[in-house]
């Protein structure tokens, strides 16, 4: 895990926020998840899917489903070990569903760009220069005029590597550290010692990129307090421009599935720790995850669950106004293989046509533009709301605005000079410039969120079969 470009996320099946017994149901990084998603019938083309999309401000996302390893948390869509005649295959695959895509696009108009995966490093420097080439060649890109953010990991962080992703435009690199104890990293079924996540941190802050983000995580088995602080504080020496804070989840099909116990607590203490302690340390938090250094927005920000992402690479997902469509889902080591077998060999035309996804009708979008907005710290903007969908959010989500105030986790801000207008329910927040989570709010996002979910999205994803 690192990064939070546009796939290395998960959701979490829908439960009701009065009776959620766990702080920790999932994390909604995009809405609806990929669970959500079904074969579409028939397969619309992508001329079809975009004919009346605005293409004036799209952002542009790769998927590398490579890894050097597995980490125990991991259900992200990547296999490891993948040999060089794979990776080829793979940039060929690319290559001809870049031409697809590019082909049902008019006159795109990129603003932001993302490689994710996996591990994009895992690409050897040639590999990588050969993925940026096709790209810009054949989207009509300039990486180096939009925010450009990148996913490593220590052991693939190299001089090379990291030379390659500067010189392509490259603004913004993140890197999976987790702890900076080795024992937790180890428990985390992710081994890798202090000394080589130094060594990479030193090469990324050589190479001089614009913006580092450091991942790490809490609740890892035998982590205190003593032991996370230390690791925030080996992690503030980088002084990152960015740092995000990860709850553990064991899931299932993944190395720590199988250990899954209740320490709902110790987690919701080391993030309250964690938080105060980059508050204190000058960052702003942005979500219950992201911390920012002020002033870096610039060098760090981009638009990644919007309408208008193009997606390329198997695991990759799109987003229109009201189709979101990818490949197959899965986790399972054996499944993913097949999944990107099958994509290597893909001919042109199957690559013109959304093949799974999800139809989002008034209801979702509104219902995605609420849930994407609450998650944030600076929360949702009434008024925009209004504008966009013709009616209030008070009279759209009344009851679910009633409730999460009634527990003291939202509460209304007023539009002059952002301070809190209210104590009550929906009939409070009626009139206010902003709707946002309180502290206590943030801290159960991962709550909060998988609450918000439709029905129709909580039944597709709880018929979804993991594999």
């Amino acid at each position: 895990m690192s990064g939070r470009t546009p796939e290395t996320a998960d959701g979490a099946g829908a439960v009701s926020v009065a009776s959620a017994a766990s702080p920790y149901q999932g994390y909604v990084y995009a809405y609806p998840h990929k669970t959500a998603y079904r074969p579409l019938e028939p397969r619309p083309s992508l001329r079809e899917v975009w004919a009346a999309e605005p293409l004036g401000s799209l952002s542009l996302y790769l998927h590398i489903p490579f890894c050097e390893m597995r980490c125990g948390f991991c259900n992200l869509f990547t296999r490891t070990g993948a040999p060089e005649e794979l990776v080829a295959a793979y940039l060929d695959a690319l290559e001809r569903q870049a031409r697809a895509v590019r082909d049902a696009l008019r006159e795109p108009r990129f603003v932001t760009a993302a490689i994710g995966g996996g591990t994009p490093t895992y690409l050897s420097a040639a590999e990588l220069t050969r993925m940026f080439d096709l790209t810009e060649r054949i989207m009509g890109i300039d990486l180096q005029a939009v925010p450009l953010s990148v996913e490593t990991s220590p052991a693939t962080a190299t001089a090379g590597r990291l030379t390659v992703l500067a010189e392509r435009g490259a603004t913004r690199v993140s890197i999976g550290v987790q702890s900076f104890i080795d024992a937790e990293a180890r428990a985390a079924v992710r081994p890798q010692r202090r000394q080589e996540v130094e060594a990479a941190l030193g090469r990324i802050r050589e190479t001089g990129f614009e913006a580092l983000n450091i991942d790490l995580i809490y609740g890892i088995d035998g982590q205190t307090e003593q032991s996370w602080r230390h690791s925030l504080d080996a992690a503030l020496d980088w002084k990152p421009e960015e740092l995000y804070l990860y709850p553990l989840y064991v899931r299932p099909l993944t190395g720590l599935g199988r250990r899954a116990r209740d320490w709902d607590d110790h987690r919701l203490g080391l993030y309250r720790q964690g938080r105060d302690h980059l508050l204190a340390a000058g960052y702003e938090q942005v979500s219950m995850r992201m911390f920012r250094l002020p002033g870096s927005a610039g060098a760090t920000e981009y638009c990644c669950q919007s309408d208008g992402m193009v997606g390329l690479g198997c695991g990759a997902r799109s987003y229109t106004s009201d189709l979101h469509y990818s490949y197959e889902y899965a986790v399972g080591a054996g499944q993913v293989r097949a999944i990107i077998d099958d994509y290597v060999r893909l001919p042109p035309e199957e690559f013109a046509v959304a093949n799974v996804g999800f139809r989002l009708d008034e209801d979702e979008r509104r219902r995605r533009h609420l849930i994407q907005s609450l998650l944030q710290a600076e929360g949702l903007d009434t008024a925009a709301y209004r504008e966009r969908f013709g009616t209030k959010v008070t009279a759209d989500f009344g009851e679910d605005l009633d409730r999460l105030a009634g527990r003291g986790w939202l509460e209304p801000v007023s539009p002059r000079d952002g301070v809190r207008t209210g104590h009550g329910g929906a009939g409070e927040v009626g009139g206010a410039g902003r709707l946002r989570l309180t502290a206590e709010g943030l801290a159960h996002s991962d709550a909060i969120g998988p609450a918000l979910f439709s029905g129709r999205v909580g039944e597709l994803m709880a018929g979804y079969e993991n594999r």
